[in-house]
């Protein structure tokens, strides 16, 4: 479904992606891991036209993507979180969603299913009740399940999850997880950046692993956390054996 070829990006003298290649499969959970300044997120910015590579080529659905605008590769059928949550304060949980909405391959109108859609998608997150709630009064958990619903809302062939695990508690990631296989359980492909380990090892299908721009390693999730490369690398003998 999602391919890179070679992919490089710098930003000055730092090589952020450094001849980078994996693919994504149609119907699989991805993780992307790796320690930080790896090349995750920037991985992720190349993919959705936010940044242009150096060189290398990104194909999706067996087109070239590379150097399209955010906008076009939304059109196309990827959607993303972020890292940092940045919702519309002043609008609704509802309103927001149907922002996200306008920049899928649907568009969006204000007839009763785009309405209908938007809804489906924050009672996806569990945020249903508080459709007409202000973006500003919800917490930074919260504020993470709306960036998932907005991106579910663009009706998405593949989603790109970056970190929305982050700050969640241990109680909080088995829902997360659960998400996470209910969205593919629906059809929709996705690749995940994360730092939660169990959370990654249990709930995709194969890891790839970043170091320094480059793929250091890729399998599945048990052979990952045993190799020898990626403990000294990035899991540590601690994380390694639990």
């Amino acid at each position: 479904m999602l391919e890179l070829v070679d992919v490089t990006k710098s930003f000055g003298g730092l090589r952020a992606l450094d001849g980078l290649s994996f693919q994504v499969r149609e119907g699989e959970i991805l993780g992307l891991i790796g320690p930080n300044g790896s090349g995750k997120s920037t991985a992720f910015n190349v993919i959705t036209g936010a940044l242009s590579t150096d060189s290398g080529t990104v194909r999706f659905c067996g087109n070239e993507i590379t150097g399209l605008a955010p906008h076009r590769v939304s059109r196309l059928g990827i959607s993303r979180t972020f890292q940092v949550v940045r919702p519309f304060p002043q609008l609704t949980a509802l309103e927001n969603v149907l922002a996200g909405r306008l920049f899928g391959g649907q568009g969006a109108s204000r007839d009763a299913g785009s309405r209908e859609s938007a809804m489906a998608a924050l009672d996806r997150v569990g945020l249903s009740g508080k459709a007409d709630h202000l973006a500003s009064s919800f917490t930074i958990v919260e504020r993470k399940w709306l960036e998932v619903a907005r991106a579910l809302a663009a009706n998405p062939k593949l989603m790109l999850l970056d970190e929305f695990m982050a700050g969640l508690t241990p109680h909080e990631i088995p829902n997360a997880v659960g998400l996470i296989k209910s969205i593919r359980a629906a059809g929709v492909t996705i690749v995940v950046v994360e730092h939660v380990v169990k959370a990654i090892t249990g709930t995709c299908d194969r890891v790839v692993v970043l170091d320094a721009g480059k793929k250091l390693a890729e399998g599945a999730p048990h052979e990952i956390v045993d190799d020898r490369a990626v403990i000294e690398a990035y899991l540590g003998t601690r994380h390694a054996r639990g």
